[in-house]
């Protein structure tokens, strides 16, 4: 059985997760953005960095003035990154150069707040496992890496197998195996694990939460007979009025989100899991970023950070994978009860904040369209 709804007890401009506390207002203090004004080469920039919460927060506190301009959650990983980007067209460059580093502020900021977790040693029992379970590790090559379902992670999968040598190359016809032939923090001993979050290059992918959770329901509830069975069925008993008999092979996007509000995070199935309590960015300290938006790209900085073969190449998408598109997106979420939608966000406000997505434009006006 799926566990009852929890009492959140969570105003809708107060958002406690983990223990701290997240008020999101509505007035911003623009004093702060004028240092950056001068290089904004677009709205569409400026939209995406002011949309997030997160950085409204900052803002308004004031808590950017004076901060040092970090690299990609690293030090000596900035300067390598622009480099390797200067033959892509320089104001999309420029744009991204400035999504990442607001984003790299944010979380800098927000996991400097005392009441956030600074250490994996310090998280609690439940969250310190699902960390060290989401992992991988590369002795080879020196770097652990957090996955994420639904933000290409089983790809990435397939590149630490053809590293290790456990595959031939990256586009070998095989279906993954997500456990063998790849090793977990878990694995380790507490000694091996301190020795490695300290030494290795770490890094992990993020994509915009709406459009993983998207990406997870039309995967697993439209694809995955598993999934129907053990997820599907009880959601339609438990959401729709008039259920009648299911193989669960027919719930709707809505009903879906029903469940995820009723869902205790630390107990999610990890597809639509929180990155945010995947990955720990405040426990971890991630050399670099990566968007799903820029796959490619990014991946192809962290094969060079890595040190991997010239050879190897991150693969490209699977043929029969069908990708979420903005229009696909925007249907299912303006068809969606927009109480609903504001009811779930705070669960996800961390991953929409700490990595600078902006929450989603469900207006009357915009999805008339």
């Amino acid at each position: 059985m799926l566990p009852r709804r929890l009492d959140t007890g969570m105003a809708r401009s107060n958002i406690a997760i983990s223990g701290s506390l997240v008020n999101l207002r509505p007035s911003v203090n623009t004093v702060s953005l004028r240092r950056h004004s001068a290089v904004l080469p677009s709205v569409l920039t400026f939209a995406v960095i002011v949309a997030s919460g997160g950085l409204l927060l900052m803002i308004e506190k004031g808590m950017l003035n004076h901060m040092e301009t970090p690299s990609p959650r690293g030090i000596g990983v900035k300067s390598d990154f622009i480099r390797n980007a200067r033959n892509q067209d320089p104001i999309v460059d420029t744009e991204y150069q400035i999504v990442q580093e607001i984003r790299n502020r944010t979380i800098r900021t927000m996991c400097g707040q005392k009441n956030m977790p600074h250490s994996i040693w310090t998280l609690p029992p439940v969250q310190r496992r699902t960390v060290l379970q989401h992992i991988l590790v590369s002795d080879k090559h020196k770097f652990l890496y957090c996955y994420v379902p639904k933000v290409a992670c089983s790809n990435w999968k397939r590149v630490m197998k053809v590293l290790n040598g456990a595959l031939e190359n990256v586009d070998v016809k095989i279906k993954m195996d997500h456990k063998n032939d790849l090793v977990f923090l878990a694995d380790l001993k507490p000694e091996e694990i301190k020795y490695r979050l300290k030494t290795y290059f770490k890094f992990m992918f993020v994509r915009d939460p709406m459009e993983r959770l998207l990406s997870a329901y039309r995967n697993k509830f439209g694809e995955i007979e598993a999934y129907q069975k053990r997820y599907g069925v009880e959601i339609i008993k438990r959401y729709r009025k008039n259920p009648g008999k299911t193989n669960g092979d027919d719930v709707t996007f809505a009903e879906f989100l029903h469940y995820l509000l009723d869902e205790d995070v630390e107990k999610m199935n990890e597809h639509w899991m929180p990155i945010y309590n995947l990955c720990q960015p405040c426990a971890v300290t991630y050399d670099f970023i990566g968007s799903y938006e820029r796959l490619h790209q990014d991946a192809q900085h962290v094969l060079q950070q890595i040190g991997a073969p010239a050879h190897i190449q991150f693969p490209e998408r699977q043929t029969w994978y069908k990708p979420v598109t903005k229009q696909t997106l925007h249907y299912y979420l303006c068809n969606t009860p927009q109480k609903l939608l504001r009811d779930l966000l705070p669960k996800y406000i961390l991953d929409f904040s700490l990595y600078t997505y902006p929450f989603p434009n469900t207006t009357s006006a915009f999805c008339r369209h």
